[in-house]
């Protein structure tokens, strides 16, 4: 785009004329270039002169799954109850898409502000702000997935039919993730104690989220847990993935329902607040 094209001039919102629904997806799609840039940026910095390469695309979700082990492996102990790998492996998958969700979720947050001098310079959709930390930690979720797959052939999951559920599953945790990222970036400029708030529930959010262990641990109070619109996304995996059955329909009704509700308010307050953006930089 050239420096003397007259829509860089103008102010963003309503006298660009977005108010339209569909508006912001056409604007996004208009500069998915940049949105291609600013994800690629993201990855390189990420691995650029790093002795580990690709290795840290699976450290935090190995980390999780170290976690996950050790509680799996008490709570067995203390229940006197024997535990073999395939009891392990749910945690293995679960890991991986939370690993996913966390990461996206801390990085999207703080991605208006450290790309501040972009803001506040020239004009382009700031949705593609948070996408980008979004889809760089993709690119993570994909390595980590290739690796636990072979973890699961190695262990010997049944390959089954209900792995379609997959893909709509992951499509779902992606919304979801994209969602919060971009209403926690919006919020993190006019409040920077919003960033510290995320850490702290990224902390304390995996004993609060079927993780470790399974929704149904908690018997007639299982739908506590799964009101948690991830929680049945992490159930449905693993449904899917170890069990090779169909996850529960109308928990992953609601959470799409939730998805939706989501992922639509946070684009819907972002775009009414974008106009603004500069000043609170």
């Amino acid at each position: 785009m050239s420096a003397q094209d007259p829509s860089l001039a103008l102010p963003i919102g309503r006298e660009r004329g977005l108010s339209h629904t569909w508006d912001w997806l056409r604007e996004i799609v208009r500069y998915r270039d940049l949105l291609y840039m600013l994800t690629w940026r993201d990855i390189r910095v990420r691995y650029k002169q790093s002795v580990m390469g690709l290795l840290w695309a699976i450290l935090m979700p190995a980390a999780i799954v170290v976690s996950g082990v050790v509680v799996r492996v008490a709570m067995a102990r203390v229940a006197n109850q024997a535990l073999s790998m395939r009891d392990l492996t749910p945690v293995f998958v679960k890991s991986v898409a939370w690993a996913f969700f966390v990461s996206s979720v801390r990085q999207g947050t703080n991605s208006l502000i450290s790309n501040s001098s972009l803001v506040t310079r020239i004009y382009f959709p700031r949705l593609v702000v948070p996408l980008s930390a979004v889809l760089a930690n993709l690119f993570d979720f994909v390595v980590a997935s290739c690796v636990l797959t072979v973890i699961l052939a190695c262990v010997g999951v049944p390959i089954s039919v209900n792995l379609l559920w997959v893909p709509p599953i992951v499509v779902l945790l992606i919304l979801l993730t994209a969602g919060l990222a971009i209403f926690l970036s919006a919020a993190g400029l006019f409040f920077r104690d919003v960033k510290y708030l995320v850490e702290i529930f990224v902390m304390f959010a995996i004993f609060v989220t079927p993780v470790f262990f399974s929704a149904s641990i908690l018997g007639r109070w299982e739908w506590v847990l799964l009101m948690n619109p991830v929680a049945p996304l992490l159930e449905g995996m693993s449904d899917a993935v170890v069990l090779g059955q169909m996850p529960n329909l109308a928990w992953l009704g609601y959470s799409t329902m939730a998805t939706v509700g989501i992922f639509g308010g946070a684009v819907a307050i972002f775009r009414r607040l974008e106009y603004i953006f500069a000043e609170c930089i």
